[in-house]
């Protein structure tokens, strides 16, 4: 299975993080009713923008199998928390709530 994640500002749209066009190692871990995320970032001001709009996140999961639609996975953060560990270049977004689709499915009603 190929995994792209991708971290944007909800407002804007505009897109901090996308696996799919670089290596960003990340885990996907369970925290009871939410979702944490564990990114290693060691750029900066990255970070720097990163935080700027911590409590205007999104974080996207496209999943693609062989022979199957690829599955969307939408994780809103709300207020987070959004922390970041210089030391170990390490950034934890916890996400609120999770909306699973198959974008296929929607583009057929247009």
């Amino acid at each position: 299975m190929k995994e792209t994640l991708l971290v944007k500002h909800a407002v804007g749209g505009r897109t901090f993080i996308d696996t799919g066009k670089e290596a960003v190692a990340y885990v996907l871990e369970p925290a009871g009713e939410r979702v944490r995320f564990r990114l290693n970032i060691s750029e900066r001001a990255r970070v720097e923008e990163i935080m700027k709009w911590k409590d205007e996140l999104n974080v996207f999961l496209f999943q693609e199998k062989d022979g199957q639609p690829t599955i969307k996975i939408w994780f809103y953060v709300k207020d987070g928390p959004v922390t970041y560990d210089a030391a170990s270049g390490q950034l934890t977004i916890m996400a609120h709530s999770r909306i699973e689709y198959i974008p296929d499915h929607f583009s057929a009603h247009l």
